[in-house]
């Protein structure tokens, strides 16, 4: 029936979780059944052809990403964008492979779209141990480049979706090197999710070579029509690091998490899980300053949620528990930038963050 879904009869939704419970799957059994149910809800709405391929290829594609990924789960990522074209002798090219390199030696992995240009770049400075790769199934960019391929730490994707999707998703900080339509439609996508808060608080930084102009264009763009114009809000983008330097844009991804730990929403209240505990005077200040990202209460430091106990998620850290105005939750990363600056934030963790649950 067009334009409406059909019910899925109780008989199959029975025999469904029996079906789940005889292949040995004993945890998530109600996501699992809604996935398979999805399923046979398509093949009930006399689904088109073509639209069933793109529903089957874009889980399949998902779950060999989620496969490749799973191993890494505990350690942190950055994900590198750039231009395919850019060549080894080229500024762009040496700047994405050195802060690669010096993530890495932090304790961070990689993780580019395993083409050439900036994305071999990356994953040179990073090395194979260190890399990880979405490719796109692309005529003139069939195979991931040899870094990627050398431990075949590489998923392949038909559909430019998934892989924004997953390419995002696993990382805590992004840097975008100047790059074509492809690398804008990125980074835009990488400042949609933060402004509408649909993705968590991480750093972004638009990395030039020495001297370069490019992301200052871009800078100018901003101010000169999107704000001016009143299509976005004056701060938008100041959640954004444009730099020419190596040495700061590692330092600004290291540096976002000094204190940040992660956060996780319980109903409507928003946890921040720190590394160092605020004194009483500072959570003042705090509220002071960030009043009006509330819709109600204070900020104020709590023991574990019973739902982060129940979870045993992140017990040992120190937290602020705040009810903030959902419409504003794009501005947390002034919030968390805050939260690094303060006296009681010893230093730069030792171990690097663990990663959030993404979107």
């Amino acid at each position: 029936m067009s334009g409406s879904s059909t019910q899925i009869p109780q008989t199959v939704t029975d025999d469904i979780r029996t079906l789940i419970s005889d292949a040995g799957i004993d945890t998530d059994q109600d996501l699992i059944a809604r996935i398979l149910a999805t399923g046979i809800g398509l093949g009930l709405d006399d689904t088109d052809r073509l639209d069933l391929k793109i529903a089957s290829a874009a889980l399949t594609e998902m779950r060999a990403a989620f496969s490749l990924f799973a191993p890494f789960r505990g350690i942190p990522k950055v994900t590198i964008f750039g231009s395919a074209r850019t060549r080894p002798d080229d500024g762009h090219y040496r700047a994405a492979a050195a802060a690669a390199h010096a993530l890495a030696e932090r304790g961070w992995m990689v993780v580019t779209g395993a083409g050439p240009g900036i994305m071999q770049a990356a994953a040179e400075g990073a090395g194979p141990d260190h890399s990880l790769g979405v490719s796109i199934r692309l005529p003139f960019e069939e195979k991931p480049n040899a870094v990627i391929a050398k431990n075949s730490r590489n998923v392949a994707m038909k559909y430019f979706f998934t892989r924004k999707l997953m390419l995002v998703k696993e990382s805590q900080a992004f840097i975008c090197v100047p790059g074509g339509f492809g690398t804008l439609d990125e980074m835009f996508e990488l400042l949609t999710l933060q402004q509408t808060g649909k993705a968590d608080p991480t750093p972004i930084v638009l990395l030039d070579r020495p001297g370069g102009t490019f992301w200052a264009g871009l800078e100018r763009f901003v101010d000169e029509q999107l704000i001016a114009g009143g299509f976005i809000s004056p701060d938008d983008f100041d959640r954004v690091l444009v730099t020419d330097s190596v040495d700061a844009a590692v330092n600004e991804i290291t540096g976002f998490y000094r204190n940040y730990d992660s956060l996780r929403w319980v109903g409507k209240r928003l946890v921040l899980r720190l590394h160092a505990a605020p004194t009483p005077q500072e959570i003042d200040d705090l509220n002071d300053r960030f009043g009006d990202l509330l819709a109600e209460g204070r900020i104020e430091a709590t023991a574990p949620l019973k739902a982060e106990v129940r979870d045993n998620d992140r017990l040992d850290l120190p937290r602020l528990v705040m009810t903030p105005n959902r419409f504003k939750v794009g501005s947390l990363y002034r919030l968390i930038r805050a939260l690094n600056e303060l006296p009681s934030a010893a230093g730069e963790p030792e171990t690097a963050p663990v990663p959030s649950p993404g979107l």
